[in-house]
This record gives C-alpha cells, sequence and structure tokens, in this order.
C-alpha cells in the first residue's frame, strides 16, 4: 500500500525560505550573492553541481578549480554560459582559498582530497559543501568535525537523498512512532563495481597535473584506469582503487546508511557492534574494492542494520508494520495508517530542503545544515566499520563516544589509516 503526503506537507514551514528571493526584491545584484568557488570539476559538478548552483539566482559562480586543464577550460565556458561572466580559473585549491571574492566552496575532488580541502578551506574561512563519502578514515572526520565546530563554519555532506520526498516521509513516520518501536533496518545499495586487468604504464595527459592528483596518495605510475579517461566524463577508474576510494561500501553506502541513522536517530553516534562479510577481485585484477559484501549492525536502543549489495532501498521494521522505500520513488507500508499525513502538535517534524538549497541558506542565516561535518562524519563511518569488519572476519564491538574498538587492537589500526591494502581475498 503506498500513500504520499503533499508536497505541502512535506516542504511545508520547514522548507520556507528564510529570504526573500533576489527577484522579488530586485535585489540580485552580485554584491548580495552568495559567491561559490568550485573545486573538482569532474562528471558530478559538470552535471549536477554547476546546474544547480547556476540556477539560484542568489549565488554566483565565481571561481573553479581542477588540476585537469581540459576540464577546467570546460568548466569555466560553463559558468559563464549559465550567466556568471568572469569566472576565474585556478589550477591549485589554495589559489582559489585564498581568493578573498569567495564566500563559500563546493569540494567535489576524488575521495582521497575531500578532507585535506575542506580543512584547507575552513582554515581559510570559508563555509564549506563537501561530496559524500566524506572521509577515507574515522581518524580524519573526527579531526574534520571538530575543525568545523571550532572555526564556527557552515558545513554540508552533500548529497540529494534527505531532499528526496518519499524518504523523507519514510524518515519521518518512523521517527513519529508509525511502526511501533524500530527493530531491524535493511538499506542495500546496487552492484556497481567490477575487476579489470592491469593497464600498461601510459604517458601522463598533457592537460593532466598528475603528480598533484595523486595529493598524498602513494606515488603509482599513470594508467586512465587509475584515474579518469582523458577528455570525457565517463564513470572514473579511481573510483575502483583503494588508495582513493572505497568503492559501493561508502559511495552509495553514504546516501541510503545516512537515512537509516537519521531514522533511527543516531545520525551523530553510530552503532556498537558490527560484522560483515564481503568478496573483493582476484589479486590479478587492477580494481581493488568490493564486489559484494553483506555487513550487520546492532546499535545501543536494540535496533539491528543491516546492509548489503542489493536493490538501492530501505526497509524499516517496527512492532507494529514496516515500510518500504526505493530509488525509484516507491513507497509502501504494512497499513494505510503508516503512511497517512502527520498529526498532532507532538509531531516530529525533520527539515526538508533541496541540498543545495540547505547549504546556502545556512551559508547567509548562519544555522545548520541538515547534513553537516559530524552528521557526514558518523554516517560514512558507519560504512567504514563495515568495511573494517569484512578485513578483519570477525565481529568487532564499537565505542561511538571514544571512537575506538574496544575487543579488537588490529582493526584500531584501520581508523586511523583506513582499508588501503587488501589483507585477504
Amino acid at each position: 500500500m503506498s500513500q504520499a503526503w503533499s508536497r505541502r506537507t512535506l516542504l511545508g514551514a520547514a522548507t520556507a525560505p528564510l529570504y526573500v528571493p533576489s527577484r522579488v526584491l530586485g535585489a540580485n545584484a552580485p554584491s548580495k550573492r552568495v559567491t561559490v568557488g568550485v573545486i573538482g570539476v569532474g562528471r558530478q559538478t559538470v552535471f549536477v553541481n554547476l546546474k544547480q548552483f547556476l540556477a539560484m539566482d542568489d549565488v554566483q559562480v565565481v571561481a573553479v578549480c581542477d588540476v585537469d586543464r581540459w576540464r577546467l577550460d570546460n568548466a569555466v565556458r560553463q559558468v559563464e554560459a549559465g550567466g556568471s561572466k568572469g569566472c576565474k580559473a585556478y589550477g591549485h585549491f589554495e589559489e582559489l582559498l585564498a581568493d578573498k571574492s569567495i564566500d563559500a566552496v563546493m569540494v567535489a575532488t576524488p575521495d582521497h582530497w575531500h578532507v585535506p580541502i575542506s580543512m584547507a578551506a575552513v582554515k581559510a574561512g570559508k563555509d564549506v559543501s563537501c561530496e559524500k563519502p566524506l572521509t577515507r578514515t574515522i581518524h580524519e572526520g573526527r579531526q574534520l568535525a571538530d575543525l568545523v565546530k571550532k572555526n564556527k563554519r557552515v558545513f554540508r555532506t552533500d548529497s540529494e537523498y534527505r531532499s528526496k520526498p518519499w524518504y523523507h516521509q519514510a524518515r519521518e513516520a518512523v521517527r513519529n512512532g508509525r511502526i511501533g518501536q524500530l527493530q531491524r533496518i535493511h538499506t542495500g545499495v546496487p552492484k556497481g563495481d567490477e575487476a579489470c586487468a592491469p593497464q600498461p604504464d601510459m604517458p601522463v595527459p598533457p592537460e593532466l597535473d598528475y603528480e598533484r592528483w595523486q595529493g598524498a596518495a602513494p606515488r603509482a605510475p599513470y594508467t586512465e584506469r587509475r584515474v579518469h579517461k582523458p577528455k570525457a566524463y565517463e564513470r572514473p577508474g579511481w573510483m575502483r582503487r583503494l588508495e582513493y576510494c572505497d568503492g559501493m561500501v561508502t559511495n552509495w553506502g553514504t546516501h541510503h546508511n545516512d537515512l537509516a541513522q537519521s531514522a533511527n536517530n543516531t545520525d551523530r553516534t553510530g552503532p556498537v557492534e558490527v560484522e560483515g562479510r564481503g568478496t573483493y577481485p582476484g589479486p590479478e585484477s587492477f580494481w581493488q574494492v568490493l564486489l559484494d559484501f553483506e555487513v550487520h549492525y546492532r546499535y545501543s536502543n536494540g535496533v539491528r542494520l543491516i546492509y548489503r549489495i542489493d536493490k538501492p532501498s530501505l526497509r524499516f521494521e517496527g512492532t507494529e508494520g514496516w515500510i518500504y522505500a526505493d530509488d525509484t520513488g516507491k513507497l509502501e507500508a504494512s497499513k494505510p495508517s503508516i503512511l497517512a499525513p502527520p498529526e498532532g502538535a507532538n509531531w516530529v517534524k525533520l527539515p526538508m530542503k533541496e541540498d543545495k538549497r540547505d547549504f546556502i541558506d545556512a551559508v547567509k542565516t548562519r544555522g545548520e545544515t541538515m547534513a553537516d561535518a559530524e552528521v557526514g562524519h558518523r554516517t560514512t563511518s558507519v560504512c567504514h566499520l563495515g568495511h573494517i569488519a569484512i578485513q578483519v572476519g570477525q565481529r568487532l564491538e564499537w565505542d561511538p563516544v571514544k571512537e575506538q574498538f574496544t575487543n579488537n587492537s588490529a582493526a584500531n589500526a584501520f581508523v586511523t589509516r583506513g582499508v588501503t591494502r587488501i589483507l585477504k581475498t
């Protein structure tokens, strides 16, 4: 059975703009806009991020940055075609961060650059929206969240999933007891990674600053399967190399497990127990990330989370019913009353607005975003915990306050260094 709450109910006061649109007041002069610099102008930025920012009349994209000159030039053209004339182009993010005309930055680089650039931006006095998965290690996530809090910067973990109406409806129904006491959550993410044969070393494309691209990662010969296909926006190879990314376990997991954490009201803490299994490619494969996995978590409130490769979806099971939602927009429940419109003065309302709107509103009001650095850190940590449990091959006990494993010193080593190499196949 399915029943959609009205758009007015879903958006309501929680999504009402906290400012009067400039087109209404005639106040859309550049001096009234939030100035944004975008660091990393690959596939996600070209197809999603820039389009969203350029459509906002209270935002002006004034600078872009990338180590790939071909992508950088394309981004400048896209920005200027969108009406933001005079867009600056930077090859080094430090130069963009030193630009005092910039209020806020969007970080959309490969994963291994997320935290270093975000922390540098915070120190430079910029507000930050950073692509998920936010971190490569649990330890660096804690460092980032603490730095953002200390410096009182606005931060947004960039994921659109809290902005999807049917997922919002499911989370809010769970939080308000519509399925009774929550007992189990099932999260599924798609199978998207694969094995591949090694590629011979290749000359570095002239437009790419490969040394800069590698950052703090171990030095390795260039091949396009390690980085991205030159002069194209296909799914890049770096997403399947453990030096730069953890693969689907964090990539899509930070969408669906974020919703699970929110519905469980644990998005500023985490589970207390985790165990998992997974399959990696064989040692002959150049790409290394998990091909399949299933992870089980337990929270201190007794809720169990089962996270696996499956259809991209969430299922919440409680003492009085269940709710199912998936990426197609499907929303079902065990009985119609579970999806009935909200009622009563005590109804817990979760904030709901488009992700870039959420960020810019917070920049202007100095308020919190729907998924700040602490939330992004905790969500990504859930995924890291599963990856670590798969590597160690044992049931692990986790202290979400100290952010340490209490029963396995080998597992604690991964808290700092992350899963950067395969221990067993």
